[in-house]
């Protein structure tokens, strides 16, 4: 008798042949879509858009460290020769310093085996174009990354730095909406995103607390453009 691949498939993976059973559980998409909230600060799902972690847009069935354009990868999981499935996804999901010793995946693991079949169902709808939309907000950062990146060329005037001086240990913001902020300079990080969604050159953009609070970062296009822009000035 001739079995369906996919079913012959199920019973070897869930027999224990190559993963735990715990894999077995079913996937549904659109609850992974949820559970993918989480991973959003990091990833993408959107092709060539990487964060502090590459773009998940065609994870499922390419060999793990060769996103295109991605650079930041440990030599860990570069000598891995591992490929993302079923069986690989479900270890890496669980414990992927466990997996990838050395691994610079700084991710404790998830150990429902129910949410990790959700994020491995969503991941490989995403691979197939076929991901069902995450909803918006919920885990750390969810409302400023919203599933990606903000795009910095459309801050509005609040977050338009349009000046910055350093006097001792503090550094004093000036936004185009005519607010003076004064930021204690451990408190202020001075990043740069050179993307497509990363600021214009020489319109560096306020993010983080808003200049609200005690803690913010500053974007520019390009590092050659940080140290020119800074201006010293003391007030007696």
């Amino acid at each position: 008798m001739i079995l369906d691949r996919d079913l012959v498939r199920a019973v070897v993976l869930c027999a224990g042949v190559l993963v735990s059973g715990a894999v077995c559980a079913e996937g549904d998409a659109t609850r992974g879509a949820q559970v993918f909230r989480a991973c959003t600060p990091c990833h993408s799902t959107v092709p060539g858009r990487h964060m502090t972690g590459p773009s998940l847009a065609h994870a499922w069935g390419r060999k793990a460290a060769t996103a295109p354009g991605f650079t930041r990868y440990s030599d860990a999981l570069r000598e891995s020769h591992l490929t993302w499935d079923d069986a690989t996804l479900d270890r890496w999901l669980t414990d992927p310093a466990k997996l990838v010793p050395g691994t610079a995946m700084a991710f404790p693991g998830l150990k429902d085996a129910q949410a990790r079949a959700d994020v491995i169902a969503y991941l490989h709808a995403v691979s197939e174009g076929k991901a069902p939309a995450a909803p918006k907000g919920g885990g750390m950062m969810g409302g400023m990354m919203g599933g990606g990146k903000i795009d910095l060329r459309k801050a509005p005037p609040a977050g338009q730095v349009t000046r910055l001086t350093h006097c001792k240990d503090t550094y004093t913001v000036t936004t185009a909406d005519g607010r003076v902020e004064k930021v204690w300079e451990f408190n202020l990080r001075l990043k740069t995103d050179s993307s497509d969604l990363g600021p214009r050159e020489g319109h560096p953009v306020a993010i983080g607390a808003g200049m609200q609070g005690d803690r913010a970062s500053i974007v520019f296009a390009k590092p050659a453009e940080i140290s020119p822009f800074i201006g010293a000035e003391c007030r007696r």
